[in-house]
């Protein structure tokens, strides 16, 4: 594999690639370390040692390098991109227009990539003016009564909102020139590069507590299993056959051939975390609004904001599971695949073209997304449970699933180099 790396780099077009994507990283992690204008710099720093991370912007933090608690121009970093990506696929159920802009093949794809791009901007807009007054109200950090912004005018917050909207905009330029110029997905690779980052931090944490060394080594073994685990599921498909009858169109035969259909494991990826995630923030979000002594305030920190809590691990489990069956069923339309091996003569053997074809696809679907989502659910659970075991009270960034997110990116990363080194007639990293 090292030898490939080697070659990879000797290969001149494909070296400018790497190179390429390895700068905009580095200028993706400088960002989020340049205070936004306003910002009392000094004050955030002493917080942040105070306080640590807060959990109700976990999510935002991890996706932004923690770049979001460091008030930075990048603090939203590629969330609001990620939501804007994940509502459109969802109004594709909703809005007629944007199925039929779907169907149209890359010029309608061109569109829903610009309405994407409209509603980043919009939910940047939102989401840090959500964040500034947070921080405003010392909201962001718990335990941490020092100012963090330096003046209250208006004008100020006007300037910040616009600073982390541009950062956003930034963000997405970036991930998009990794795309087109790069090697591998930009925004997947930026959110690599958001998660890695965090890791040392986390870990060394978690060695320098009471048995630290003890606690350190069992976490290591623990991501080495997941890890693996990951890897495991993650390359495993299950391989539906399908065989095309032959016809004749003029004077040439087509058809005849035999292929199969591939369906992932886990075909949602970590979609269903990060909804779960997300919606089990809000009432903790809402609660720092109110009076803590109130019993209801109580209630919902002692329940729906430790992560330890017997309570938020079942409605995240349950809520996993559901998102994994909702998002499946809007990827993958077995009426549809039905219909389009019907139009070009393909049937799976021992099963009726048409209607009986959609069912039998719909049943392989069903089992299989039940098996992914509990594995899935497993994933993102895993490094909690051990922490609780261990009796640790840092968490990893976001749970297991920053794992499967990063192995995930890295697996396809090495798929497209080792793709354009066999182009190149060389072995590339799999012999």
């Amino acid at each position: 594999m090292l030898s490939a790396f080697g070659r990879a780099f000797r290969t001149p077009d494909l070296r400018r690639k790497l190179l390429f994507t390895i700068a905009i990283m580095a200028i993706f992690r400088l960002g989020s370390f340049i205070p936004t204008p306003g910002v009392d710099y000094a004050n955030v720093q002493q917080c942040i040692a105070l306080a640590g991370d807060n959990t109700l912007l976990g999510l935002i933090n991890v996706f932004s390098g923690g770049a979001l608690l460091q008030l930075s121009i990048f603090a939203l970093g590629i969330m609001p991109y990620i939501t804007a990506s994940i509502i459109v696929q969802l109004l594709r159920v909703v809005i007629p227009r944007f199925e039929a802009l779907h169907k149209e093949g890359q010029s309608g794809q061109a569109k829903l990539t610009q309405y994407t791009r409209y509603l980043t901007i919009a939910l940047a807009i939102l989401q840090s003016t959500t964040v500034i007054t947070t921080a405003r109200q010392g909201l962001l950090f718990t335990g941490c009564d020092l100012d963090v912004i330096a003046s209250d005018s208006i004008l100020t917050s006007v300037f910040m909102v616009i600073t982390m909207t541009a950062g956003t905009g930034l963000v997405m330029w970036l991930g998009e020139l990794i795309t087109e110029r790069g090697v591998g997905n930009g925004m997947s690779l930026l959110i690599f590069t958001s998660i890695a980052a965090s890791f040392p931090t986390s870990l060394w944490s978690i060695a320098g507590g009471a048995n630290g060394v003890l606690n350190f080594t069992i976490m290591i073994l623990v991501i080495i299993l997941v890890i693996g685990l990951v890897v495991f599921v993650e390359q495993s498909q299950r391989r539906i056959p399908v065989q095309y009858a032959k016809r004749m169109v003029g004077r040439r035969m087509y058809g005849g051939t035999s292929t199969y259909i591939p369906i992932k494991i886990n075909m949602s990826g970590v979609i269903p975390v990060i909804f779960a995630a997300s919606i089990l923030a809000i009432p903790g979000l809402i609660a720092q609004f109110g009076d803590q002594t109130e019993e209801w305030v109580i209630w919902i920190s002692n329940n729906l904001v430790q992560q330890s809590s017997p309570l938020y691990i079942a409605i995240y489990t349950l809520m996993i599971i559901f998102f994994c069956f909702f998002y499946t069923s809007i990827t993958f339309n077995p009426d549809e695949v039905a219909d389009n091996m019907k139009k070009y003569g393909g049937f799976i053997p021992g099963i009726r073209a048409g209607r009986p074809t959609a069912e039998y696809l719909d049943f392989v679907i069903t089992r299989i997304t039940s098996a992914g989502s509990l594995y899935l659910a497993l994933i993102a659970l895993i490094p909690t449970l051990v922490l609780v075991f261990l009796g640790v009270t840092t968490n990893l960034p976001f749970g297991g699933s920053s794992i499967l997110i990063v192995v995930g990116v890295g697996l396809e990363t090495v798929k497209q180099i080792d793709s354009q080194l066999q182009q190149r007639h060389y072995e590339g990293f799999l012999r």
